[in-house]
């Protein structure tokens, strides 16, 4: 046991968090134990944590927080391969690793998956809040060695405490074999999401980027950051479909990523399939709730519709080595700092949706 610690705790759906003190967590000897440098405030944080929608919450009082990067700060007995002062990313994704998908080595796919910090997917998921009950939002928190991204130095805690959205992004696009000569679309640009995976895409190569969101600020922004290789639509300007079909030679995009949150339109979101080329791929990482789709446009098009959900740590790994090197850059990014004691002020602040490039961070030891 290392004494105590402070953790912001939800004890009631919707309600503020507490800052508290509490036990430090016991390491288990198959664990590491790692001090949480930064922690980023995700968008969609207030709706899950109201218990208001279909996800699972830990059991309550719960320490809550889902992007936790830091240092290793003590080692389980039966840990190899990883050692104290090593710079992490804890990647939240919780796997029972007994289920038919995690067997058959599809472990995103989980049968009991959860979110450390944050929610379970289904009722069975339960066990594994209970097993890891510690989110980012506290001074130290405890993970599985097989679940740690190794952080270059080159990679700055609170680039990494975005790496949930930049993952999000990264593991849809290598869905969409995005690469060089790509022709991608990006629904919901200027979100956390789309101005990831804008970052993502120029890092792969993607030969046009054309970007439809809401934010006219956010989308110059975006297109100054390689003119000649993106182009941007504010929603509503002018449909989608042909805007696209315009920039493409009339043929369409090879991948549209749909970043569109939950409660967004469809009517934009179906709209952007329609400028897809013959054969081309859609890929859902925004969460919308409902999009009616003409089956008969997908039979006689070859097209395909995908869902992508969170990354494995290997992608992950691949990511921060990319953001290492300078290969895909954050420089773009703007961190705003908040104290523990000022969790429920950056809760607050992320329901305004700040935009893409705003990169909220908690610091628990600061």
């Amino acid at each position: 046991m290392r004494g105590q610690m402070r953790a912001a705790r939800l004890h009631v759906p919707g309600q503020p968090l507490q800052v508290e003190t509490v036990d430090a967590p016991k390491l288990d000897p198959r664990d590491v134990l790692v001090r949480v440098e930064a922690c980023g405030v995700i968008p969609n944080m207030n709706a899950i944590l109201s218990g208001a929608l279909w996800n699972l919450l830990p059991p309550l009082p719960a320490i809550v927080g889902l992007d936790a990067a830091g240092v290793v700060c003590d080692v389980g007995e039966d840990v190899d391969g990883v050692s104290v002062g090593d710079r992490v990313y804890v990647n939240p994704w919780l796997t029972c690793g007994t289920c038919h998908y995690c067997r058959t080595q599809t472990p995103m796919l989980c049968g009991r998956a959860a979110f450390q910090g944050y929610f379970g997917f289904f009722p069975e998921s339960e066990k594994l809040l209970r097993r890891y009950p510690y989110g980012g939002f506290a001074q130290y928190m405890t993970a599985a060695p097989d679940r740690l991204v190794h952080l270059p130095v080159q990679v700055s805690f609170d680039h990494a405490a975005r790496f949930g959205y930049l993952g999000t992004s990264f593991s849809g696009l290598r869905f969409g074999q995005v690469g060089g000569g790509t022709w991608l679309a990006i629904n919901g640009i200027t979100g956390t999401l789309g101005v990831g995976a804008t970052l993502i895409a120029l890092a792969f190569g993607a030969t046009r980027i054309l970007g439809i969101g809401r934010n006219r600020r956010i989308l110059q922004q975006l297109k100054a950051l390689s003119p000649a290789r993106i182009d941007v639509l504010a929603l509503g300007d002018e449909a989608a479909s042909s805007w696209i079909r315009s920039r493409t030679d009339g043929i369409g995009a090879d991948v549209l990523l749909d970043c569109s949150g939950r409660a967004s339109d469809p009517a934009g979101a179906v709209d952007a399939v329609a400028g897809l080329k013959r054969g081309g791929v859609a890929i859902n990482v925004g969460a919308l709730s409902s999009m009616p789709l003409n089956a008969v446009d997908f039979m006689t098009g070859r097209l395909q519709f995908k869902g992508s959900n969170w990354f494995t740590t290997g992608e992950a790994q691949q990511m921060a080595e990319m953001a290492g090197v300078g290969a895909l850059d954050l420089s773009s990014l703007v961190t705003k700092v908040y104290g523990l004691d000022e969790v429920n002020a950056a809760l607050e602040a992320v329901k305004e949706r700040p935009g893409g490039f705003t990169n909220l961070v908690v610091h628990p030891n600061h």
